[in-house]
């Protein structure tokens, strides 16, 4: 069962690429007491994440960042060496934080988990977005297999906007 408005994120681990190698990062670093703009792409280097949903993100980081919000993660099922690269590629420049969850298990957690084994790629993530107040979602935006209509940095800020209100 996919995760929900109003539930709490689950406890996990992903890595992350420092200057001393990868790092595990737990959910309780990346959510306690933090407002967060939590966002998945299907793989690192596909045309929608890196064409226009990364993009979309630093576009719109100072929005989202002005708007109460501690951070702007990225998260996608590759390992925390091609989540930095990727970074790179797409000039995130500390504006979106890479962190990688090699093996499904966060996204598997969050019921946002995808069987991509028939076409030999393994299990990877459903593309969403979602804003995480102190460990809950107040807000979650899961696209349909193949779509890019719900998850982009726009609606996350049109969203931070409604809810000041």
């Amino acid at each position: 069962m996919a995760i929900k408005v109003g539930d709490k994120i689950p406890s996990g681990l992903f890595k992350e690429l420092r200057e001393d190698g990868p790092q595990l990062v737990s959910t309780d670093e990346v959510f306690i007491g933090k407002r967060v703009v939590l966002f998945s792409c299907p793989g690192a280097f596909t045309p929608k994440s890196t064409e226009k949903q990364i993009p979309g993100y630093i576009e719109q980081s100072e929005a989202i960042l002005s708007s109460g919000i501690d951070s702007i993660v990225c998260i996608s099922v590759n390992d925390a060496f091609v989540m930095d690269a990727w970074g790179k590629h797409c000039h995130v420049n500390g504006k979106v934080r890479m962190l990688a969850d090699g093996h499904c298990e966060f996204h598997t957690s969050l019921g946002l988990q995808m069987d991509c084994t028939r076409f030999t790629l393994g299990f990877r993530s459903h593309r969403f977005s979602m804003i995480v107040d102190d460990c809950l979602v107040t807000h979650l935006n899961i696209e349909e297999p193949g779509g890019y209509d719900v998850s982009d940095a726009t609606v996350i800020v049109e969203q931070l906007l409604t809810s000041r209100d």
